[in-house]
């Protein structure tokens, strides 16, 4: 047997550090080309918009090296460890990887939002530097260790599927009633990846591995499906596109731009599937160390970028937040696009819960939500000469159940991303405001139109805080009305018929 490779334990820090600082701010170049082709072929203006944004944002970001997304993910590191290799540390493997990435995510440069939480079920406290992470690590012939590194969204992890299915249950048919209950949350387009047989907890893995793979749709329908496999990845692409949610669940051709399907033998009795969309920020990077030092990865060329530069839509109305009106908002109509100006503020899951605590107590809030517009979304924190850092919606549908007080407080308007639930659809048509819709997946470019930001209420809860934003032309649909009509539920439904009328997608 050859000397033992040591791996050291600086090296892998660094390593770990650095796929997470430039995953943060670089797509994977397979993710941006596939999305450029989208973009060319989009026919549905609202969801072509979606995507220039995205796009826009994504090249800002490669440019000044800041995160895609205000959600700057929960780590998962896939790890393949060559058996002739070992660990130079006296500590455990996950608290050198969890070493890199609290140094990763404490980068004075281009520091990334803590968003882990201990004690979930309890008190929840975040851990304040994104660890620990999701390690997974694989004993392999070899000298050299292979790592694969992602950071995962809440907001795309939250529409995780799972089901322990009978030997004789169809998978499309399971994927295609899981799609409408996943609404738009997980940021569209994207990823599927779907894991099949072995054990639940191994189906599950092997879903969120197989999201690791590039994005090779288009090259394995140039030459043809050659597996049962790959014959399901082109059946369930062109189903799910089929259904017509779009980009943001505004309706429109690109749901998906792949699904991956990694599979394992399993119990004669069952038949285990999980899906697990990645979302717009697909943020992975593979490294391999061999004991000669940590790796850095290479820089991609920008030019590669497509030449998309998104502009606001010369016929979206002007608003003028700091002198709303309930008449105001009653004029707007689903699926109208919003430039607001003014003053607004935030809020989310944390600020949401605490308010309803000190509403129940009878406690004064520190804050009057009268006539306001409320943001839901949890910031970067700024580095040197920005207001803010990316700050991109959050996931609306956490916030339905506290929709009906927050109302009541005497809020005209609330922004964020994706749907919302039906039970908030009616109570928004009853007090007669508006849901609006921001980009998810586009973090700086929303960043750029926040010209002022300052804390008023619930400082100790970090990204959580209720801030007060002044924003100028920050880029808005009008999800849901204020007769209760709702773009997610419409759009889509007009595309999907569209699209069959139409022929407007090759068909399986």
């Amino acid at each position: 047997m050859s000397d033992m490779v040591v791996i050291e334990e600086q090296d892998l820090i660094d390593s770990v550090a650095d796929a997470l600082q430039y995953i943060s701010f670089y797509h994977p170049m397979d993710y941006i080309k596939a999305l450029g082709e989208a973009y060319e072929a989009e026919l549905n203006p609202a969801a072509k918009d979606a995507i220039a944004q995205i796009l826009t944002n994504s090249r800002m970001c490669a440019e000044g090296h800041r995160p895609i997304c205000q959600d700057t993910g929960i780590v998962n590191v896939f790890v393949k460890w060559g058996q002739n290799c070992r660990l130079g540390s006296k500590l455990s493997l996950q608290e050198v990887v969890d070493e890199g990435v609290r140094k990763g995510y404490n980068n004075p440069d281009n520091k990334l939002r803590a968003s882990v939480l201990a004690d979930p079920a309890f008190t929840r406290r975040n851990t304040r530097d994104n660890t620990p992470c999701v390690l997974n690590v694989e004993m392999v012939p070899g000298d050299t260790v292979s790592i694969d590194v992602a950071a995962k969204g809440g907001g795309s992890e939250a529409k995780s599927k799972f089901k322990m299915m009978n030997p004789s249950d169809n998978i499309v048919d399971w994927v295609l009633e899981m799609i409408p209950q996943m609404g738009a949350g997980w940021c569209p387009p994207g990823m599927l990846g779907i894991g099949i047989g072995g054990t639940a907890e191994e189906c599950v893995k092997l879903a969120k591995k197989s999201l690791m793979d590039p994005i090779d749709m288009g090259q394995l329908k140039e030459r043809g499906p050659q597996s049962d496999i790959e014959k399901l990845r082109i059946e369930i692409f062109d189903k799910v596109n089929a259904m017509g949610v779009g980009a943001q669940g505004l309706g429109g051709l690109a749901t998906v731009l792949d699904v991956k399907i990694y599979d394992w033998p399993c119990h004669a009795a069952n038949k285990p599937v999980a899906m697990i969309p990645n979302c717009a920020a697909t943020r992975h990077a593979h490294f391999t160390l061999d004991g000669s030092g940590p790796t850095f990865l290479p820089l991609p060329d920008l030019d590669a970028w497509p030449k998309v530069h998104w502009e606001p839509d010369a016929s979206a109305k002007k608003v003028d937040l700091d002198k709303l009106t309930p008449e105001e908002v009653q004029s707007w109509k689903h699926g109208d696009r919003l430039l607001l100006s003014g003053h607004m503020l935030t809020g989310r899951d944390a600020a949401h819960k605490r308010i309803a605590d000190m509403l129940a107590k009878g406690e004064e809030l520190p804050v009057d939500f009268k006539g306001r517009a409320i943001y839901y979304v949890g910031p970067v924190d700024p580095v040197v000469g920005e207001v803010v850092g990316p700050a991109g919606p959050t996931t609306a549908t956490r916030m339905d159940k506290f929709t009906e007080q927050m109302l009541e407080l005497g809020l005209l308007a609330m922004i964020g991303k994706a749907e919302r639930g039906q039970g908030a659809t009616e109570v928004i048509a009853r007090h007669k405001v508006a849901y609006l819709m921001a980009v998810g997946g586009a973090a700086y470019l929303v960043a750029r139109a926040i010209k002022e930001a300052k804390v008023v209420a619930f400082e100790d809860l970090g990204m959580e805080a209720i801030y007060e934003f002044r924003v100028e032309d920050m880029p808005v649909t009008v999800a849901v009305d204020s007769e209760g009509k709702n773009v997610h539920t419409l759009a889509p439904a007009v595309w999907r018929e569209k699209i069959a009328r139409e022929h407007l997608l090759p068909s399986t």
